[in-house]
């Protein structure tokens, strides 16, 4: 068994892997390192280039698009390793980017995932949108970063510079355990893409779990890959993976107030796109919602079969306000303006 299996999930991703693989290659030079590509069906010439240019990277072809959760899972299930790191095919990777948060972990058996620091690539001086210095939630489920709150996203001064406890781990760069991963099912398959590492990280702290965050390590994310920001059927899985995930992982006794909530924020949104004619995304949030209904039943299976594992109800890493309230009304736009009090 490897110590760490660095795993790619590429999808018509060829420009990111000639840009990003030869360096990934310079600085993941340990005998206990695997380099992994799997490629979820791609109609590019990524797994030809591969084969070409980095034969010492192991392939795992796929013949369609599982999508980032059923794709990762496919893949990770089959290999063996102490250590997973999930990372995305448009990261640049810096000098000894593995060490540190591997002795991080080894040095606490429940620390379950863990997360780098996450910067842009294209403006180097600040964090980026996609996981940033840790994440976090605030009641209502809405995701923020130390360093990115909504589109306000901090410049690096170090003011996060020390390791500490967060809610999630950004699925751009996830370091977690094998064992833990696959005991925990992995991914939601029925994710498809979007909200579902905030899912697992949140399923393995109600086990007890941690989610740390290492300042030690700085990866460069370009970010937007996949999706542009704006896309319908990203807001469309955002809202709804959002929804399952509250829906999974609440205790009852928060779980009705929170979604009846989280309905009106909802509906606040779907009237903004539909008042500025935004159609195609005021659908993707009404759609959101009914596959979210239509999909009650089959969860409420899953979220039964999860009760069974929780042992921690109460997670200090979950803001016990708005955070959309906060920004919007009290102008609290930075991570440090926040009371978790």
């Amino acid at each position: 068994m490897t110590k760490v299996a660095v795993v790619i999930l590429n999808w018509n991703g060829i420009k990111f892997l000639k840009k990003f693989i030869p360096v990934l290659i310079q600085h993941t030079n340990s005998p206990e390192y695997e380099l992994w590509v799997a490629d979820n069906g791609s109609t590019d010439e990524s797994v030809k280039y591969l084969k070409e240019n980095h034969p010492q990277i192991r392939l795992i072809e796929f013949d369609k698009n599982h999508g980032f959760s059923s794709g990762y899972n496919k893949a990770l299930f089959q290999i063996d390793a102490e250590y997973f790191v999930l990372l995305n095919s448009d990261v640049e990777v810096t000098e000894n980017w593995i060490d540190p948060i591997i002795n991080l972990m080894d040095q606490d058996d429940y620390i379950a995932a863990c997360t780098p620091k996450i910067k842009s690539y294209d403006n180097k001086e600040y964090f980026e949108y996609a996981g940033a210095a840790g994440g976090f939630i605030d009641k209502f489920g809405f995701p923020f970063c130390r360093g990115r709150i909504l589109n306000v996203i901090e410049k690096d001064t170090g003011q996060y510079n020390k390791s500490t406890e967060v809610f999630w781990a950004s699925g751009a760069c996830m370091f977690v355990r094998a064992s833990l991963y696959k005991s925990a099912d992995g991914l939601d398959d029925d994710f498809f893409a979007h909200m579902e590492e905030i899912d697992l990280c949140w399923r393995l702290k109600n086990q007890g779990y941690k989610i740390m965050y290492c300042p030690d390590v700085t990866i460069y994310h370009v970010g937007g890959g996949t999706l542009p920001n704006n896309s319908p059927r990203k807001l469309y899985l955002n809202f709804r993976n959002n929804l399952l995930t509250l829906y999974k992982n609440l205790p009852w006794f928060t779980l009705l107030p929170i979604l009846f909530a989280r309905g009106l924020f909802d509906a606040v949104a779907a009237l903004k796109f539909l008042f500025t004619l935004s159609f195609p995304q005021f659908w993707a949030v009404l759609h959101a919602h009914l596959s979210f209904y239509k999909l009650f039943g089959t969860y409420y299976k899953k979220r039964n079969k999860l009760k069974l594992m929780v042992t921690v109800n109460y997670h200090p890493q979950i803001y016990p306000r708005s955070m959309l309230i906060d920004f919007f009304l009290k102008n609290r736009k930075n991570f440090s303006q926040m009371s978790f009090l």
